[in-house]
């Protein structure tokens, strides 16, 4: 059953060193919050695990707490590059970064094998392209009822996933609607899960096309009003469009990033590093 805590205190439970984390949510409910607490924490060597790493994987990412990213896409949303994710692996600034690229409906299929308790998810959606020459979790499979030429894709089995949602409950139990990417699969999939939530309330009350992850699938829930700022919150909180055309200036230069990591992120805990 989840157990309720505070951020710092579940990062600090569930989030160790050289763990494959997935920090899930599709242009709405980016759990960000979690992510800083991630680099407040000095948390190293993660395998980062997204289908669409935007900001705060370049943050976590020129911070020095990724080895690897597994992914679909990256990108700051309707700007441009992510310049942190960009010099680490043209320059290993500050650390190298190795990087495994897949589809959309790759990275989705894998989740969803992982939450099935199955080794791998078939599908048509890489024929055709090169990706196969590049990403070695893409093999050729051939089905065994007709003989087609399909692709196999290795489960996702994050060690912890973390998303964000508008509420739980007091037993755990966590509601989140709205424009949705493949957060049940991710939580399902993974051996530990965190959920920062906008608020904790005594009772889920229905919302149309909302999803409810029960307790006994979430290792713990955090109250974090604001939690996926600068996204959104459908019903909570709107896009901080602003924040994302910022970005772009501070990571484009190492010196400005490190100005903001210090005085952003590790202001609060007296940290010089």
């Amino acid at each position: 059953m989840a157990e309720i805590v505070s951020l710092a205190e579940a990062v600090a439970e569930l989030v160790h060193d050289g763990d494959t984390a997935a920090l899930e949510g599709f242009t709405h409910l980016i759990p960000v919050a979690a992510g800083q607490e991630i680099i407040r924490q000095r948390r190293r060597d993660l395998t980062l695990v997204r289908m669409t790493p935007d900001i705060v994987y370049d943050q976590l990412i020129g911070a020095g707490c990724a080895r690897k990213l597994i992914f679909s896409w990256g990108g700051n949303p309707g700007v441009g590059s992510l310049h942190r994710f960009r010099d680490a692996v043209q320059n290993s600034w500050p650390v190298p970064l190795e990087i495994e690229e897949h589809s959309h409906a790759g990275m989705a299929n894998r989740y969803v094998a992982g939450a099935s308790g199955l080794p791998f998810a078939v599908l048509r959606g890489y024929v055709g392209t090169d990706l196969a020459t590049v990403t070695d979790t893409i093999k050729p499979i051939v089905c065994p009822f007709t003989g087609e030429r399909l692709t196999a894709v290795p489960a996702l089995n994050p060690d912890v996933t973390v998303i964000h949602a508008q509420r739980a409950d007091r037993d755990g139990n966590v509601q989140l609607w709205g424009l949705l990417g493949v957060q049940k699969e991710a939580v399902l999939a993974a051996r530990r899960s965190l959920v920062t939530v906008e608020e904790i309330v005594d009772t889920l009350t229905p919302v149309p096309g909302a999803i409810v992850l029960p307790a006994w699938a979430v290792t713990a829930v955090a109250e974090v009003p604001g939690g996926a700022h600068p996204s959104y919150a459908q019903d909570y909180s709107e896009r901080d469009n602003a924040y994302y055309a910022d970005w772009d200036a501070i990571g484009r230069d190492r010196d400005t990033f490190v100005r903001w990591l210090h005085e952003h992120v590790f202001a609060d805990t007296g940290s010089n590093a």
